[in-house]
């Protein structure tokens, strides 16, 4: 078993199986040897969020790698299981809480589940709608964002 205590002091004992998901997790207990007795802190996350990961982490434990970076699936964000997607389905707050959680623990397929989630929920939709859906404020002048316009045009679907 391994001890893990969140920023918010809440501990959590798992299974070497399931912290094995995490390569942050894995390289500190193999440069540390065993120490079920000593608790590994994990600042950067809080209690509510490692309960999420957890989950996760068990869930996937007995998943096969990754596939290669190059392979299309890996890429493409409408691929998402029933399970992640019924797991992913939290509030804006916590999925953003969920990302860093699983960008500071090195969980990959936790990661990039939470990415693919913020970009099906920016797909299709106009840069209003966007910084409406995320509350992003358009601190831009009208010549700034024209500017901004011109030099990204390139890029645009025509």
């Amino acid at each position: 078993m391994v001890k893990l205590t969140s920023s918010d002091n809440v501990d959590f004992s798992i299974s070497k199986e399931v912290a094995f998901q995490s390569i942050l997790i894995k390289n500190m207990l193999e440069d540390i040897g065993d120490s079920e007795d000593q608790p590994i802190p994990l600042p950067n996350v809080t209690g509510a969020i490692l309960t999420k990961v957890i989950e996760y982490a068990t869930h996937h434990k007995d998943d096969l790698p990754a596939q290669s970076e190059d392979d299309p699936k890996v890429k493409a964000s409408d691929d998402i299981d029933e399970w992640d997607k019924e797991f992913i389905a939290v509030d804006q707050g916590t999925l953003f809480e969920i990302i860093l959680a699983a960008n500071y623990l090195d969980i990959k397929g936790l990661l990039d589940l939470g990415c693919k989630t913020v970009a099906n929920m920016i797909k299709g939709k106009s840069v209003e709608e966007i910084r409406k859906t995320f509350n992003i404020v358009n601190d831009f002048t009208p010549e700034e964002e024209e500017q901004i316009r011109k030099e990204n045009e390139w890029c645009e679907d025509r």
